[in-house]
């Protein structure tokens, strides 16, 4: 009797500490959380990934550090967080190549949906359609018109195959009924470069990698690649607006962490991130950078990735795009 009563105690002291003990959600994070950025270090996302970073650590009262892993247009980084611990420590700041474009036009080394938990979108940022000044054209319509008139003889620049220069150049072509030369360059800059050069003719960069040409007169802007009109450039309209119907890209950006995460911690790391981002010091970081604060629960953002990878999927395939 005295053994049985023993073990019963025993159990019942077990069951107190077990129910004593606080969830996983009470202690993180308790050391480092590293963010991992699939792009090199100074570029868009590096920077809005750093805004974020510093403003989680401040809030969180522990460092939130930003490594970057580029290469395979996100592949690499992605793969890395996808078989990262399930913990919180490790996060992505995933973008539109590594979980809209890339897993419907490669194969890549990880699953966009099962091998992650979407924490929050942050922001999205509009492309800008730019011409070589040398070229006759001023609107949309007489761009389109041009290269009717000269199918294949007008090429574009893009920052690589796979990239949302290239897939933006595919949706004007397919939308608009042009055929328009694709040349491919690795990163923006080249590509930039070649076509204030006049070597190519027509871009789709981000608003940030053109406003110093564009400011300059380097570059002719013609129309921007959203639902909306830019704040930065109110008097340009929406490729849309011009005439395009259906034409709408926008680089988007969010956090995602491993799949099989604690909720606990995704819903806490999901109301410091959307507390950070409705900050107006935070929003106005995010405008020097062309980026638009966007922000909801991870649900939303789980919802937005799966429309996403449908979308470029369909027009991947129906455009015949390839990786090479």
């Amino acid at each position: 009797m005295h053994a049985a009563r023993a073990i019963t105690v025993a159990f019942a002291l077990v069951a107190a500490v077990a129910g004593a003990a606080p969830a996983v959600g009470d202690t993180y994070p308790s050391r480092t959380v590293k963010i991992v950025v699939p792009t090199a270090p100074g570029g868009g996302n590096d920077v809005m990934a750093r805004i974020v970073a510093g403003r989680l650590q401040e809030r969180l009262k522990q460092p939130f550090i930003v490594e970057n892993k580029a290469g395979a247009n996100g592949a690499i980084a992605s793969e890395f967080v996808a078989r990262a611990p399930p913990d919180g420590y490790t996060l992505l700041f995933g973008y539109i190549a590594t979980h809209g474009i890339n897993p419907g036009l490669s194969k890549v080394p990880y699953d966009p949906v099962a091998d992650f938990a979407p924490i929050a979108e942050i922001a999205e940022a509009q492309q800008v359609l730019v011409v070589n000044p040398a070229v006759p054209a001023k609107s949309v319509n007489e761009l389109i018109a041009l290269a009717k008139a000269k199918p294949g003889t007008l090429s574009y620049a893009s920052a690589g195959n796979g990239t949302a220069p290239h897939i933006a150049g595919e949706l004007f072509k397919q939308r608009a009924g042009v055929d328009l030369l694709h040349i491919p360059y690795k990163g923006s800059a080249p590509a930039v470069m070649d076509t204030l050069a006049g070597t190519t003719q027509v871009m789709f960069p981000s608003l940030i990698a053109a406003g110093p040409q564009l400011k300059a007169g380097k570059l002719r802007a013609l129309a921007v690649t959203g639902k909306r009109r830019s704040p930065l450039y109110p008097d340009l309209p929406t490729v849309a607006e011009a005439g395009v119907a259906g034409f709408e890209i926008t680089q988007w950006y969010g956090f995602l962490a491993p799949a099989k995460t604690p909720k606990a911690i995704v819903d806490l790391v999901n109301r410091e991130i959307v507390a950070t981002m409705q900050e107006p010091e935070t929003a106005r970081k995010f405008a020097e950078q062309g980026a638009d604060v966007v922000t909801g629960t991870s649900d939303e953002f789980a919802r937005f990735i799966r429309s996403e990878l449908a979308k470029w999927s369909r027009l991947v395939k129906d455009a015949r795009i390839t990786a090479d």
